[in-house]
């Protein structure tokens, strides 16, 4: 019998080298919302979500009343602007991630907190369901201090409701001050493109509860 072992997390000395140069250059449009992906319009707020395969993630939250723009990429690693190769490889740290832009005045970023998580199974560590590697593992990437104290709060409301559930300890990771690379251009709005695409759904049908 035969044993895979389970993904182990790198350190810095370990990591990819990786490049100088983004490796999506130029900025495309998004494919469905027709905005430059770096665009953010006056008055709307950006946000992280690592939840499993960035593919599904984008769509559900480019569907989402509110979001104005959306971008998938990699974060929480140490390979400065890596491939989606490299990242498949587990040696740059990074987690898939979806940049989010929404409008606040229509959706918070709690809302969006409470999507993310009812949107995957935060238990399990270093994947979501066949999707195995630290580049799958669920984490949130605050941009500011209101971010991390809702990150913690809606984390612990939910973990209330997991446990009620039967379910075990979350293992998100929530980490400020990270850098998001954009993944290449094939995989921006992938789902759009391909919709007949790999698209898995790992929600483990507990309710977060109130966004407020």
């Amino acid at each position: 019998m035969f044993f895979q072992r389970e993904p182990v997390m790198i350190n810095a000395d370990q990591a990819l080298p990786g490049r100088d140069a983004p490796v999506l250059d130029p900025m495309p449009e998004h494919a469905v919302l027709g905005r430059p992906l770096d665009e953010v319009p006056a008055g709307c707020q950006v946000a992280h979500f690592a939840l499993g395969c960035y593919w599904g993630e984008e769509r559900m939250y480019w569907q989402t009343d509110g979001v104005v723009n959306t971008a998938v990429g990699f974060m929480g690693g140490f390979t400065p602007n890596p491939t989606y190769m490299e990242s498949c490889t587990g040696r740059t740290g990074h987690t898939e991630t979806v940049r989010v832009v929404f409008d606040p005045n229509v959706i918070t970023y709690r809302d969006l907190l409470v999507q993310f998580w009812e949107a995957h199974d935060p238990t399990q560590l270093n994947r979501q369901g066949n999707d195995v590697g630290t580049q799958y593992r669920s984490a949130l990437f605050p941009v500011d201090d209101a971010q991390l104290a809702a990150a913690h709060e809606t984390r612990d409301a939910f973990q209330k409701a997991l446990t009620e559930a039967g379910y075990g300890e979350i293992t998100t990771e929530i980490t400020p001050g990270q850098t998001f690379y954009y993944a290449e251009a094939e995989h921006q709005q992938y789902l759009h493109k391909n919709p007949g695409g790999y698209c898995p759904v790992h929600a483990t049908g507990v309710r977060c509860g109130q966004a407020d």
